[in-house]
């Protein structure tokens, strides 16, 4: 926490939880309401545990955790949606919220009249709203619906609406809980613009999102919760590393140690910078088993050989499906050859959301001369390299390949075995970024400006 913002709080989360009382059948619970049976019935489920965090007027904060981690749950309770089971929230400043897509709109009114119902839900005057009704109407940009009944938008029409009335209205504090994930990439990049100049004039924000580029990018500070937990609050890069742990299991719950990530070339991993190597069997732990699989791979090919580990490694060694852009990190793949195979070609490839095949390499572009590989052989390969795609979702692929009689012929491939997600806090055109570094200098000034 800032020291100069402690006497600026706006949100105060102190020891909160959330517990939710579960049966097995409605019989039970009937029993508990009209008790029949003193015999507890239900298991106690902790949404949250006691969670305490402070929120500066002014400061952009990140809210993050992986699915059922409890985000919601508690970004309700701060606005009141829910109350919680034990412990306290203050909040100081008008709040406006976007946690549900049509939360708080009435199905029959027309946009225009829930621009206006959610204008009195926050207390304005209707010759309030009637000032902002013309920055809203024009922010949503959808159109003539904005005068048809709000049951017929979908749901792009519906986040621009309730994301336009949220923040033309001047709130002290903003939420937004995904939200932003609807809608094309011009209306989302038309948000983060507005939600840039609210802060500015000091609005805090408070934000839940699944892209971590957007919580480096824009958020000063992250908090991190896991099933309801507390588990830290720092500067986004650090929470971001040790999120990575948390989606791999390998965080062990202590906070210290080293965060961020480093820029530098240097690899921790660099012990192992040959192509191949005969393999140890040092661990039995598999590296796939470390990594978030998805479940829409495609696996086919001869079987003379099968890709039976694979991993992606970060700067530090450590494996994951998270990757900071610019960083340096290596993918890995072990090959067990169960016949004879001459000049094996290995790969890799990273798809889009759409399918495309953005880049890619295999070692016989590379000129990487691999031996003849003998039944029982097993090859570890490893491919090291920079990260310049932008911040996005991405699907990885391996394959081992080779030609028989000039014939090519596909031994083993995984195809879009895992998702991989890249972190960057500032992307440029395209899919790639040329890490251009540029000169500015007027005519006649031998003092250039390098960016």
């Amino acid at each position: 926490m800032k020291e100069n913002l402690t006497d600026n709080i706006v949100i105060s989360i102190n020891n909160v939880s959330k517990m939710y009382k579960l049966y097995d059948n409605p019989l039970d619970r009937l029993k508990e309401a009209l008790r029949i049976s003193r015999k507890v019935k239900y298991r106690e489920y902790f949404a949250l545990n006691n969670i305490s965090f402070d929120v500066c007027k002014g400061e952009t904060v990140g809210l993050i955790g992986t699915n059922g981690a409890g985000k919601s749950t508690l970004l309700k309770i701060v606005t009141g949606v829910l109350s919680p089971t034990a412990g306290s929230v203050s909040v100081t400043g008008k709040i406006a919220a976007l946690l549900e897509l049509g939360a708080g709109f009435n199905m029959e009114y027309s946009g225009i009249e829930n621009i206006y119902l959610n204008g009195t839900m926050m207390g304005y005057t209707k010759s309030q709203m009637d000032e902002k009704v013309e920055d809203i109407v024009d922010f949503a940009g959808i159109g003539e619906f904005i005068n048809q009944p709000v049951k017929t938008y979908s749901s792009g029409m519906f986040a621009r609406l309730a994301f336009a009335v949220a923040i033309n209205v001047e709130p002290d504090i903003l939420i937004v809980d995904e939200a932003l994930s609807v809608g094309d990439i011009y209306f989302q990049s038309k948000c983060f613009k507005k939600m840039d100049e609210i802060k500015k004039n000091g609005t805090t924000i408070l934000l839940v999102t699944h892209d971590l580029s957007s919580i480096v990018k824009y958020c000063d500070r992250a908090v991190l919760i896991n099933k309801g937990e507390f588990v830290s609050d720092g500067k986004p890069k650090k929470i971001v590393d040790i999120y990575k742990k948390i989606l791999v299991n390998q965080f062990d719950g202590i906070e210290g140690g080293e965060s961020g990530f480093d820029d530098g070339a240097d690899d921790t991993n660099s012990a192992d910078n040959d192509l191949l190597e005969e393999t140890s069997g040092d661990s039995d732990v598999l590296w796939k088993s470390q990594m978030v699989i998805g479940g829409e791979e495609t696996v086919y090919g001869n079987n003379k050989a099968k890709i039976i580990d694979f991993g992606l490694f970060d700067d530090k060694g450590r494996i994951t499906n998270i990757v900071m852009k610019k960083s340096v990190f290596t993918l890995k793949i072990k090959v067990r050859f169960n016949e004879p195979v001459s000049m094996p070609i290995f790969a890799y490839t990273f798809k889009n959301e759409h399918g495309v095949e953005i880049t890619g390499t295999n070692s016989m572009f590379e000129k990487i001369d691999v031996p003849e590989a003998s039944q029982g052989d097993v090859y570890i390969v490893e491919f090291r390299q920079r990260m310049n795609l932008q911040g996005g979702d991405y699907l990885l692929s391996f394959g081992c390949t080779g030609y028989e009689n000039d014939d090519f012929v596909v031994y083993d491939r995984l195809y879009d075995i895992a998702g991989i997600s890249v972190v960057s806090e500032q992307n440029t055109v395209g899919y790639f970024d040329m890490n251009t570094s540029i000169s500015v200098k007027k005519e006649g000034n031998n003092n250039g400006e390098h960016s």
